[in-house]
């Protein structure tokens, strides 16, 4: 599997380097550090320069036209916390600036192996002299309140070199007014609280205006000698200052160590950022061994290999790679949408993470899968709370972006409508058990957000003759708002249902206490059954296929022929309500549904209902595609899933939605491993068992990939000639192979010819 993405020489133009930004950044989990130059880019670039904790965050005003009963009128924002990367670099006096003079050679470098990147610039300044600097960052795995820059800088004559490195408390958030998936203005929202210097370690404490939280940068200098240090309070800033001459062959090499800590995790932030600087700031060859040794692990069970093109294999291990970077482990913070690479969305967590995230992490790290589901059963009591907002007497409801555990999302059609969220995180609860059959979990978390998020359904719900009905809500097709039966909204309500249903059997001895605990009764219990049994599902008699909703299939059908090009995404060039009266998707919804729950609807229903909304949904979302592949391969249509596959596998590393200058698409990416794992190679894992059906793209030679499942780590590796899983260790498991029934243990494998 290629692991190493590299560019050269390409153009320091704003688009690239905004790009490069994103597709460069560090991140570990807590800690994301956009991959700007040190050196700063000139002043008119739209840049966005940032560091970000996940979950720190604080609360700016909403604006609402009308302050109606329930709307939010305030939300959460991810903060960017300090700069710790400028860094200014002078030779005999004339200052380092590749946008001045002459750049020789330039290269930036991801080694998905080692978990760094490197940036090296070769440059003439304009009055000749020729500069190498080499920059090298990493944001530990294994000590996640570390980010390091190692730097490397040799003036190939010689001379006197100085270093302007500095430590910035009060740093702007990034703002954009003209799209919607930005905030809408910028400003400091951290106020400084305090700052020290211990020998030449600096301190910088810094308060949010609103939320209450405190965060501690500290960073720590070795340079091969001492350097000045001073403060200014007006910016909250260390600046440290060194100089040394060179001769001609030598080079400079220092490396500048930053810890952040916030008061999220740490009672008092000082104090722990002091003993963390103390353990944690210790030899890069330590540090680089340990990440090395933790990506180890973490490929061994993860690997995945396409043996077809070098771009398709780059594009996989890129993504596994950044939703490794984008996953938090603390019940504290989660998935953002777009990781920790930048500041779309807000920082925000959405259902991205149920639906196309944990999947990835529930199939090759299952321990870390289980440490993010436990930050929704932390947020269950804001859910509570959010439900009774919202007008309900019982159950949970889960906001649809949020960090804190709040509502966020200003406009409700398309946000807070979108009750769906909470069979989503059902979902993923369940996948989670079945690929486990973790019971622990079920019992201490699991079962709770099961039972909540069902009791919201029964009163959200309603019962019209004998069908049970979903009124006034908003499906994952943002193109048609607060409808009614929304297919993939029932759906999902219905899948939730069932299996709070079957926790008296799946907890066994446990449900006692659980049910006490929780008042459940056999009447409610009962209640889940029926409405389940009932749900009512649109159906178009005339066409054969599920419609999305009640109305959906009554409106004229948009005019895809007539659209410009340049106005996709719709959402940025028509008014929603114009969007709300036509037959046209954002991106997959009732198709989605048709992957995640099994329904017993007949294969050419599903056919039929999958080509009439291919020809209406827009895909302007980056979750769309990947969807449409999985279920043409789920429906043997396999040329259809080649096609979405190649348009969505390498979207961010080609930029193919014009937006990841903003930051990463965590759903495509954990989307695209869905596209081998549960669309080529059929896996599908249910109550009725685990099951495997590979094919091969034509265009393909075969690939190979690892998963974890029910306590064994499989290894399939298909071609056109046959397939073969292996048990590489763990449990003997027992599986359907195309159309029999197979048991593997230790040292065993199963093969199948001509896939």
């Amino acid at each position: 599997m290629n692991k190493l993405f590299r560019l050269k020489n390409f153009p320091l133009d704003e688009k690239t380097l905004r790009l490069q930004e994103t597709l460069f950044h560090n991140a570990n989990g807590y800690i994301g550090v956009r991959g700007t130059w040190e050196e700063g880019v000139p002043t008119e670039y739209d840049t966005m320069r940032g560091t970000y904790l996940n979950g720190f965050y604080d609360v700016i005003p909403c604006k609402q036209s009308e302050s109606l009963c329930g709307l939010i009128e305030e939300k959460d924002t991810m903060l960017n916390v300090a700069d710790t990367q400028t860094i200014g670099i002078t030779v005999d006096n004339e200052a380092y600036n590749p946008f001045c003079g002459t750049v020789l050679h330039c290269e930036r470098t991801l080694d998905m192996e080692a978990g760094i990147t490197e940036r090296i610039m070769r440059w003439r300044s304009e009055q000749g002299r020729t500069l190498t600097v080499t920059y090298r960052r990493m944001a530990s795995f294994q000590r996640q309140h570390l980010f390091v820059i190692e730097c490397d800088i040799c003036p190939e004559n010689g001379g006197k070199v100085e270093v302007t490195s500095y430590h910035k408390g009060l740093v702007k958030n990034y703002a954009n007014p003209k799209d919607p998936r930005l905030a809408s203005d910028s400003g400091v929202l951290l106020q400084a609280a305090g700052h020290s210097q211990i020998g030449e370690d600096t301190y910088l404490l810094s308060h949010t205006i609103k939320s209450g939280l405190t965060v501690c940068t500290a960073v720590r200098h070795v340079f091969p000698g001492s350097a000045d240090i001073s403060y200014d309070a007006r910016s909250h800033s260390y600046i440290a200052r060194y100089a040394a001459t060179l001769r001609k062959g030598e080079s400079l090499r220092f490396v500048k160590y930053t810890i952040a800590v916030d008061s999220r995790h740490a009672e008092d932030p000082l104090a722990a950022a002091k003993k963390l600087v103390a353990n944690d700031c210790v030899e890069l060859s330590q540090l680089y061994a340990e990440q090395r040794q933790y990506l180890a692990n973490f490929w061994r069970n993860a690997e995945m290999e396409i043996d077809a093109d070098d771009e398709s294999d780059l594009a996989m291990a890129f993504n596994q790679y950044q939703l490794l970077q984008s996953c938090g482990s603390d019940g504290l913070s989660y998935v953002a949408s777009k990781g920790l690479s930048g500041e779309g969305y807000e920082g925000h967590y959405f259902w991205d993470t149920e639906i196309y995230v944990l999947p990835f992490l529930t199939y090759t790290n299952p321990a870390l899968a289980r440490k993010l589901l436990r930050y929704r059963y932390e947020i269950l009591p804001l859910a509570r709370e959010n439900a009774k907002v919202l007008g309900h007497s019982k159950g949970a409801l889960y906001p649809w972006r949020t960090i804190s555990g709040r509502e966020c999302s200003g406009f409700f059609p398309a946000g807070t409508a979108q009750y769906h969220i909470n069979g989503d995180i059902a979902c993923a609860v369940v996948r989670y058990y079945l690929a486990t059959f973790d019971k622990d979990y079920l019992v201490e978390e699991g079962a709770e957000i099961l039972l909540e998020t069902a009791r919201l359904w029964l009163d959200v719900g309603n019962w019209n003759g004998d069908h049970f009905m979903i009124h006034g809500v908003t499906g994952p097709d943002e193109y048609s708002c607060i409808v009614n039966n929304n297919y993939y909204t029932n759906s999902c309500a219905r899948y939730n249902l069932r299996w709070a249903a079957r926790l008296p059997e799946l907890c066994g001895k446990a449900w006692g206490d659980i049910a006490a605990k929780l008042h459940v009764t056999e009447a409610e219990i009962d209640g889940f059954c029926k409405a389940a049994e009932r749900m009512y599902l649109p159906y178009d008699e005339t066409l054969g296929i599920h419609a999305q909703d009640d109305a959906f299939l009554q409106k004229p059908l948009w005019d895809m022929a007539a659209t410009p090009v340049d106005h996709y995404p719709l959402l940025l060039h028509y008014h929603p309500l114009t969007l709300y009266r036509h037959q046209v998707c954002k991106q997959a919804d009732t198709i989605l549904a048709y992957l995640l729950f099994d329904g017993g609807e007949d294969r050419e229903t599903m056919r039929r209902t999958f080509a009439y909304y291919e020809k209406i949904t827009t895909h302007d979302s980056s979750l769309s595609r990947c969807i449409f592949s999985i279920v043409a391969s789920k429906l043997g249509l396999y040329d259809k899933a080649w096609d979405y596959f190649g348009e969505s596998l390498s979207s961010d590393l080609r930029n193919t939605h014009g937006n990841t200058g903003d930051g990463i698409h965590t759903a495509n990416m954990g989307g695209s491993y869905m596209m081998i794992v549960n669309g080529f190679a059929g896996m599908e894992v249910t109550e009725r068992g685990l099951s495997f059906a590979p094919f091969v793209p034509k265009v393909w030679r075969g690939y190979r990939f690892r998963i974890h499942l029910q306590g064994s780590l499989l290894e399939i590796h298909a071609t056109h000639d046959g397939c073969t899983v292996r048990l590489i260790d763990g449990n003997p498991i027992a599986f359907r192979f195309y159309d029999r029934m197979v048991a593997l243990s230790a040292e065993h494998s199963v093969a199948e010819e001509s896939v």
